[in-house]
């Protein structure tokens, strides 16, 4: 994902947050306490890891609640979903987890892309600049000559 000297991208923090979710979904489908629990401290350690600083206890409180209520909705839509195409709640969970895995890398691709791009307009760039700073170069150069007068017959005079 990302160096431990950068700052996460907002793209890869948002496929944490979105397994988070998918994992709140698988806990509360398996209705394990353990699981439960589990998950609530996953969503509590996945947010303090991305804060810059410490949140609220009620700041606290209702991202998890957030974080909660997403696992909800996921877990209902993900039941709806296996009833009405006869797979597994499991099966979609993890088609749910492959998707959020999927866009962070597509996300990831397009900006090394965009960095490639961006690195090659800039070498673009410095090229054109070399160019630039010879032609001025030369221009320099020729302005002395210019400044050479030459008599009718073509030869140099001071």
């Amino acid at each position: 994902m990302t160096d431990e000297n950068e700052h996460p991208r907002p793209e890869d923090d948002a496929a944490r947050l979105g397994l988070v979710v998918v994992g709140e979904a698988a806990a509360l489908h398996a209705g394990d306490e353990a699981a439960l629990d589990a998950s609530e401290e996953n969503i509590r350690e996945t947010v303090d890891s991305m804060v810059d600083e410490p949140l609220t206890p009620r700041q606290e409180e209702v991202v998890e609640r957030l974080a909660a209520a997403g696992g909800t909705l996921t877990a209902g839509l993900s039941g709806a979903l296996a009833a009405k195409t006869g797979g597994s709640v499991e099966g979609v969970l993890e088609g749910a987890a492959r998707s959020v895995v999927w866009q962070q890398r597509l996300a990831a691709e397009r900006d090394a892309a965009g960095h490639i791009e961006e690195a090659d307009h800039a070498e673009d760039a410095g090229h054109a600049e070399d160019a630039e700073r010879r032609e001025d170069a030369g221009q320099r150069e020729d302005a002395g000559g210019q400044q050479r007068r030459q008599d009718d017959d073509g030869r140099e005079r001071d």
